[in-house]
């Protein structure tokens, strides 16, 4: 009995051809692995190697593609074949494109695509802008005619953004506190200065993680939720349904998220720093003895309330721009599911971006305030 397995002989001289045994079809290329180690035993192709097919027992054109790939889509000087097979294998190489090399761009090529590339960034800068100064307009109408104001869908928003996130920050405003005072609280008792952890966590917490480390994590919670939202009424045609009946994409949907976040982000941040503190008293108690009643009545005099006002400005500040990132992104999905998870994606990753670089530029800006 003949045994089907494909396989190959090697010439025992480099004067000999390479013989190929058993069935090379697909039903045995069935299995990945055997495929793979077949397609890894064919020797290297070269103009002088000489190949023999007569005791092939099958050749159908899986196989016969196998082989025409390895000899680089030309025909092998010296190749013994039965006719069926070189008629397989010429049907093969009639229907086999070849893949044409790729060109190296050029340098009015590579020009052209940083200015595309600017082109779009800039786009997407003017578009925020827009969105901005629309909503500018939407508070004015909204504060003129109350009545007409999306009250319930900004009281969801709230719910959805607020109440829904406490658990999540406060978990990671716990971690955070204990992680900075445990490595604090070490550095600092080398030195015996086991009291200016008060002050390293008041100012570190208060001004800068507390409402960075709210924004961040509200940035991927909601503003992802915002994008998907958004992007599915694009997807099923809500929004053009709106635009047909007049109803202003930016009054119903840019405005109340943006206020639920302006109004929620403060909230999120001080609920996210007390959390953190809370933290920190724990391990300085601990591992510095700091006692809680100590730590609360130390924390007034090591903190300016400046302090605590940058960080309220700070946190609407990064709520508007999350705000506006998503329902910018948002109001750009095109009708499809792979344009729907690209961006949500792109959301969350410039969200986050953009909250960092705003809190830069706030800790450059207001760097003498509450020293």
């Amino acid at each position: 009995m003949v045994e089907p397995t494909p396989r190959i002989e090697p010439p025992p001289s480099p004067s000999e051809p390479v013989r190929l045994l058993g069935e090379w079809t697909a039903a045995q290329f069935a299995e990945r692995r055997r495929f793979r180690q077949l397609r890894a035993g064919l020797p290297a192709p070269g103009a002088t190697q000489a190949w023999d097919l007569r005791e092939a027992s099958q050749l159908d054109h899986v196989g016969a593609q196998l082989l025409w790939d390895h000899w680089q889509q030309q025909w092998p000087a010296k190749l013994e074949l039965l006719p069926a097979q070189r008629a397989v294998l010429e049907r093969v190489a009639q229907f086999t494109t070849a893949v044409p090399a790729l060109a190296r761009p050029t340098a009015r090529q590579l020009f052209l695509a940083l200015g595309g590339q600017i082109l779009h960034f800039l786009g997407h800068i003017r578009a925020v802008v827009a969105l901005l100064g629309q909503l500018a307009f939407d508070v004015g109408r909204m504060v003129a005619l109350p009545h007409t104001a999306p009250w319930r869908d900004l009281s969801g928003n709230l719910y959805r953004i607020c109440a829904s996130a406490l658990p999540i920050t406060a978990l990671v405003g716990l971690l955070i506190g204990v992680v900075l005072a445990y490595l604090t609280a070490r550095q600092l008792h080398q030195f015996g200065a086991d009291a200016y952890i008060i002050n390293i966590l008041g100012i570190g917490l208060i001004r800068e993680l507390g409402p960075m480390l709210a924004a961040i994590l509200i940035a991927g919670r909601s503003g992802s939720a915002i994008t998907a939202q958004i992007g599915v009424m694009r997807v099923t045609e809500e929004l053009d349904a709106m635009s047909v009946m007049g109803i202003s994409h930016s009054y119903r949907l840019v405005l109340p998220r943006a206020l639920a976040l302006a109004i929620g982000m403060p909230l999120i941040s001080v609920w996210t720093t007390l959390c953190a503190l809370a933290g920190g008293m724990v391990i300085s108690a601990v591992q510095l003895d700091i006692t809680p009643t100590y730590f609360l009545t130390a924390l007034p005099e090591a903190v300016p309330v400046s302090n605590l006002v940058l960080a309220t400005c700070k946190a609407v500040v990064f709520g508007i721009l999350i705000a506006l990132v998503g329902c910018h992104f948002g109001l750009r999905v095109e009708p499809n599911t792979d344009s729907l998870g690209r961006g949500t994606t792109s959301s969350v990753v410039t969200a986050i971006t953009v909250v960092i670089l705003v809190d830069a530029l706030f800790a450059i800006v207001f760097k003498d305030v509450g020293g």
